[in-house]
């Protein structure tokens, strides 16, 4: 049998990773600028990461949501005192696919509407409601087209989403804290807060899409609360398991729930909320996010002094840098003969960096002489 052969890869088989550093099976080390799609919140291996999971393992992996699960309940509640949201409500699941799946189903049930507003260059995931408020219609199957009805209105423009709004028919708005796959563009502090009176006084919910953007990826916890803002859901994944499958979706405890509601199977296992809580312990132990912020000034202002980036844009450790060329080749010399690892965007422009959080000043600095090297390989 064969891999269904879907994955545009490097030919590279990393075999083993420590904090901000993968290596291949030729011992090469890499720097890991990019943390596969931003899911490497605490590091590679990091040492109570590995611990907790490995006692976990040794108590019980898993069974279902059919008993009790106390270790969810710490997960609930720590995550609730850090995101500053305690008095919210958890449905756990595996992936940001997941969450933002479940979200647009707690809408729907809610408001008893079927109309979603999401926003141009959107990704909320693969599967078929998320597909359907991702803007992007090479990944939708002509299955997925058929779905509920979709306005597609651009960030930042009030007009339009008082046009879309008009009729009363809108469950929820899905918006990115920060846009990933789409090219690293931010929502204004200003839309934000006019985003969230207009879902108060159209009775719509406010989704929040924080799986890239969250977990203190900008500095903040959730990308959205430099606007001082509250989401009535919020959806998370990627560095909230720090490379272990899970998945979350934070409810308003406005939104009432009732068995059979929604469900998982591996969603809220022992495993991944023993990965989950590591996580949440170590961003609060060592002051991860007051790292990213003194990271991201000092990252930000060296790429300022490269004058070929046109546009550095994102927060914190979320940072797109846009050239007035396509990035492909860039990215591969990098790769190749810097051996660090970038990320790419449906913006063929930029060039995403996502490191780990709690990466130093040290650790990030080679990729500032490498893009500058880089760049004259290339004569941009």
């Amino acid at each position: 049998m064969n891999l269904f052969n879907v994955y545009p890869r490097f030919n590279i088989n990393l075999t083993k990773a420590q904090g901000v550093f993968v290596f291949d099976e030729n011992n090469r080390k890499y720097l890991d600028l990019y943390g596969g799609h931003g899911v490497i919140s605490i590091g590679h291996n990091h040492p109570s990461y590995v611990e907790n999971i490995q006692n976990q393992l040794n108590n019980i992996g898993f069974y279902s949501n059919s008993i009790e699960m106390p270790i969810q309940k710490e997960l609930a509640q720590k995550l609730g005192e850090q995101s500053n949201y305690p008095n919210y409500e958890i449905f756990l699941c595996n992936s940001g696919s997941e969450a933002n799946e479940n979200a647009l189903k707690l809408a729907s049930f809610h408001t008893g509407k079927t109309k979603v507003i999401a926003f141009k260059n959107s990704f909320h995931g693969r599967t078929a409601a998320s597909l359907n408020v991702t803007d992007n219609l090479n990944l939708s199957a002509p299955i997925n087209k058929a779905n509920f009805p979709v306005d597609f209105v651009e960030l930042n423009n009030e007009q339009q989403l008082i046009n879309a709004l008009k009729n009363n028919d809108v469950c929820a708005v899905i918006i990115e804290g920060i846009q990933g796959v789409g090219g690293l563009d931010s929502v204004t502090t200003a839309y934000f807060n006019f985003l969230s009176e207009a879902c108060k006084a159209h009775n719509v919910l406010l989704i929040v899409d924080e799986i890239q953007s969250g977990y203190g990826r900008t500095g903040h916890f959730f990308a959205h609360q430099k606007a001082k803002i509250k989401a009535d859901i919020i959806t998370v994944a990627k560095g909230m398991g720090n490379g272990f499958p899970i998945g979350g979706v934070l409810i308003n405890p406005n939104i009432k729930s009732k068995f059979g509601m929604l469900g998982t199977t591996f969603g809220g296992n022992h495993l991944a909320c023993a990965a989950g809580i590591s996580v949440l312990d170590t961003l609060k132990n060592e002051f991860i996010l007051e790292n990213v912020l003194k990271v991201s000034k000092w990252i930000v202002s060296e790429f300022k002094t490269i004058s070929q980036i046109k546009q550095i844009k994102g927060a914190g450790l979320m940072l797109g840098l846009e050239f007035d060329f396509p990035i492909k080749e860039l990215r591969t010399i990098l790769l190749t003969e810097f051996s660090i690892f970038t990320g790419a965007s449906s913006n063929q422009n930029l060039l995403r960096i996502l490191p780990p959080l709690n990466i130093t000043i040290q650790e990030i600095s080679p990729i500032v002489d490498a893009l500058k090297l880089s760049l004259k390989k290339i004569n941009k």
